[in-house]
């Protein structure tokens, strides 16, 4: 089974495994970077990464690229 989410404006099917933010960024492979993390217009803190996704949540991920 899988809950659609709007990722970064695209409609993107997870699967229903993946309950919370630090989950999905592990789906996603992102955890590891450093990243702001946007759940329905509401920036979520790193501590708070357990907090749930459900099925139509809004959530934008912007993470830093380094360069020279």
């Amino acid at each position: 089974m899988t809950i659609t989410i709007n990722l970064n404006g695209n409609s993107h099917e997870i699967p229903s495994a993946v309950e919370n933010v630090q989950q999905l960024l592990e789906n996603l492979t992102l955890a590891d970077r450093i990243l702001i993390v946007e759940l329905n217009k509401e920036i979520v803190a790193k501590e708070a990464y357990d907090k749930p996704i459900k099925d139509r949540d809004q959530i934008e991920i912007i993470h830093f690229v380094g360069g020279g």
